[in-house]
């Protein structure tokens, strides 16, 4: 006898994407989660996403059984540890994905190009390619630095909400990698005010003296992501700048066009 069940139909509809729509809205709820801190609660889920609190349910339930959401003992939903492999596995892949066109920014700049992600409060390079000049910058992969003295620091944090960043500084603290570093949070946060004022991000000397850095934030990335050029003080002058940004901006723009396109499965 046929049932109303709506588990029943849910698997069999398909979404105006042509895709599952159950698994449409498993991913959509994830990223709800994510966006909210990492943990809520059912009725938050249903009031920011419109679904229907059964339907929430039984989503949040399957994901449960899979590892990729687990329950608290509040009662609230927090995302799982199956996740960090996944993501883990997807930032090797940015970097990856992202090689091609850092290795167009050392064309074109004569400098060597990195990519950077926020990770919780510090920042970890996922890919670099070197300039072809004999003296030139190396930051090894998967090396973590905090924020406050880097340009991709700077680019990335730019438009987060001056609370959460004085916060994060309070986490981390601002040590003084030289002379140059900005060690307070108001400094840092005139910094910031001065990216959003560019568009730009600079290091001068303050990860490392004799060292300048120009960074800009991939818009719309799946996650904070920025890239960035770096190379000795003597080559990357005021004026190497007026022409190094330009070229920064158009493939950074370019690296978010290649990471929002989808293709279709067939």
């Amino acid at each position: 006898m046929p049932t109303s069940d709506a588990s029943t139909t849910d698997a069999a509809k398909s979404a105006p994407s042509g895709g599952v729509q159950s698994l449409e809205r498993a991913f959509d709820l994830l990223e709800r989660m994510a966006d909210a801190g990492g943990e809520v609660g059912l009725s938050e889920l249903s009031a920011s996403s419109g679904l229907p609190l059964p339907t929430i349910h039984r989503l949040m339930r399957t994901l449960v059984a899979c590892g990729y959401v687990r329950q608290q003992p509040n009662r609230r939903y927090a995302l799982g540890p199956r996740l960090i492999r996944l993501g883990e596995s997807a930032s090797r892949l940015l970097g990856t994905w992202a090689r091609p066109y850092l290795a167009r920014l050392v064309e074109e700049t004569g400098e060597t190009a990195n990519m950077a992600l926020l990770d919780g409060d510090e920042i970890v390079y996922v890919a670099q390619v070197p300039s072809k000049h004999s003296m030139r910058m190396f930051t090894e992969v998967g090396r973590r630095v905090l924020p406050h003295s880097t340009g991709v620091g700077k680019a990335l944090l730019a438009h987060t909400p001056a609370g959460e960043v004085r916060a994060l500084l309070a986490r981390t603290g601002m040590p003084a990698a030289t002379e140059k570093t900005i060690t307070t949070a108001d400094g840092f946060l005139d910094a910031l005010e001065e990216v959003r004022r560019l568009g730009y991000a600079v290091d001068d000397n303050e990860q490392e003296i004799g060292v300048r850095c120009l960074a800009v934030p991939v818009p719309n990335s799946p996650t904070a992501a920025a890239i960035s050029i770096s190379g000795p003080a003597g080559r990357v002058t005021e004026a190497a700048t007026d022409k190094i940004v330009p070229v920064l901006q158009q493939v950074a723009r370019e690296l978010s066009e290649a990471l929002a396109s989808t293709g279709s499965a067939s």
